[in-house]
């Protein structure tokens, strides 16, 4: 029986590839920085080793006696080094695939040319020719998309957001840059192929469909929408400004919004059909067909990962230890509650944010959420990816789910623009139900703001804490 280990497997491409290999006849194994992050039932049919590509004795340790090692790690929003930290990461994992004996990696790369590439397509470019090196010892199965869509992408969450709030659009040149979207099932597709290909392939094999603009990506989401929509280019945008542009409209923040502006103004399009040769057996969605899937899928509430369910450092990573037991300031928020209610106050505090909000003065959130925004963070765009679960790693708002305890506790990490470090804690015990919020300070400016936002907690916190129990009495 083959066995196969995947990396990635609590990020937006690879949870969806870990679910549709669950019921292949192979042993899977999951290389994962917090297995916290992955459901019970996963835990249960797969080996977890638990690490990185830089720490060499669990990665040597999870590639002993794998046929297939499967590469979807991305540094992208970890600082100006990550293009360094990319290529340190590909070159660990293709040495000890080398020593482990490992006969296939399967990467997932972007499309475009090393010569005019933006930073973030240079190092996926980079970490797939790292990945490639020594053919003789292991091969590689280089897959290159452009612009994925599909519910919970980076991508198409942007298109959504942007076609769905503003009727005018000026826009920069950018728009008009060629790419070949491609859709969530088809990458899976390919990759899950890949996996189970009988045949060892070295080779870079480009999937996609047809080179369409962003425009026209535009244009087509707001038919699919029933949308009338304008768009007016303009030569003056620089990356910077249709950076801020992106962060006000969308959920991205303004570093993610800048290395992905950078990356369209890239021509990104198939130069292979290698995926005809290699898959003839899988056929390209159609763009508008990919867009109405994505949004049923939101509709429906069956959205299965996000774009920042998981990257390492500041964008979306979940710590293995929260730091909460830095906090200097506490403040806490009690009731006493009749503990046949306990289950459905847990089951409120896990349904908060999105487009329930959050129980109290949702206008103040909202205004949070704007300066937040103005600075280059998230807002309260992001949402939550379904409403009425929740797991680790999950988002919700401008916070990250760090830890649960069913039935218990409820953490939540503040990924706000802060001059500290924030934590939104629910829990319930016996006959009471707790709220605290947690803060670390940097410097002066934290303390300064701890104390400027203190009478507002005041009056929210205890506003939240009283209509979640009023809700759960009913």
């Amino acid at each position: 029986m083959k066995t196969v280990l995947l990396t990635g497997a609590t990020g937006f491409v690879g949870r969806r590839l870990l679910y549709s290999l669950l019921n292949e006849k192979i042993n899977i194994r999951l290389l994962v920085r917090n297995k916290n992050k992955l459901e019970y039932s996963i835990v249960e049919k797969c080996q977890i080793y638990e690490g990185d590509t830089f720490n060499l004795p669990v990665l040597e340790e999870a590639l002993r006696g794998s046929d297939v090692a499967v590469y979807l790690i991305h540094m992208m929003g970890k600082g100006r080094d990550y293009e360094e930290k990319e290529r340190q990461s590909a070159e660990n994992f293709r040495v000890c695939c080398e020593k482990a004996g490992v006969k296939q990696i399967i990467y997932l790369g972007g499309l475009g040319e090393l010569k005019d590439a933006s930073p973030h397509l240079r190092s996926r470019y980079i970490t797939g020719q790292i990945l490639s090196a020594n053919p003789e010892k292991v091969k590689v199965a280089w897959l290159r998309a452009g612009v994925i869509l599909g519910s919970g992408s980076a991508s198409f969450e942007i298109l959504r957001n942007l076609v769905e709030k503003i009727p005018i659009m000026i826009t920069p040149r950018w728009v008009n840059t060629p790419t070949c979207p491609v859709f969530i099932d088809d990458v899976i597709a390919y990759l899950k192929a890949a996996v189970l290909s009988d045949i060892l392939i070295h080779d870079k094999i480009d999937i996609g469909m047809p080179p369409m603009t962003f425009k026209d990506m535009m244009l087509k989401t707001a038919e699919v929408l029933g949308l009338k929509r304008v768009i007016i280019g303009v030569p003056v945008l620089s990356p910077r400004l249709s950076s801020y542009w992106l962060v006000l409209f969308t959920p991205v923040n303004f570093e993610l919004a800048k290395e992905l502006v950078l990356g369209l103004k890239s021509k990104t399009v198939k130069s292979n059909d290698n995926a005809e040769k290699y898959f003839p057996q899988i056929k390209i969605t159609p763009f508008q067909v990919a867009i109405r899937k994505a949004i049923e899928e939101i509709e429906k509430n069956q959205v299965i990962s996000r774009w920042c369910d998981s990257s390492k450092g500041t964008v979306c990573d979940v710590p293995k230890i929260p730091e909460i037991s830095k906090a200097i300031y506490v403040d806490r928020y009690t009731k006493k509650v009749d503990p046949k209610w306990g289950e459905k106050i847990f089951d409120i505090c896990k349904d908060l944010g999105g487009q329930r909000g959050w129980y109290a003065l949702n206008f103040l959130w909202g205004i949070r959420g704007f300066i937040d925004k103005l600075f280059g963070g998230y807002g309260l765009n992001r949402g939550r990816r379904v409403s009425g679960e929740l797991r680790v790693g999950d988002v919700i708002d401008f916070w990250k789910v760090i830890e649960i305890v069913e039935g218990r506790r409820l953490l939540l990490e503040a990924q706000m623009k802060l001059p500290g470090k924030a934590w939104l804690e629910f829990t319930i015990s016996d006959e009471v139900f707790t709220q605290t919020s947690y803060f670390y300070p940097k410097g002066l400016w934290g303390r300064l703001y701890w104390y400027a936002f203190l009478p507002f907690h005041k009056l929210i916190f205890n506003m939240m804490l009283n209509r979640i129990v009023q809700d759960a009495s009913r």
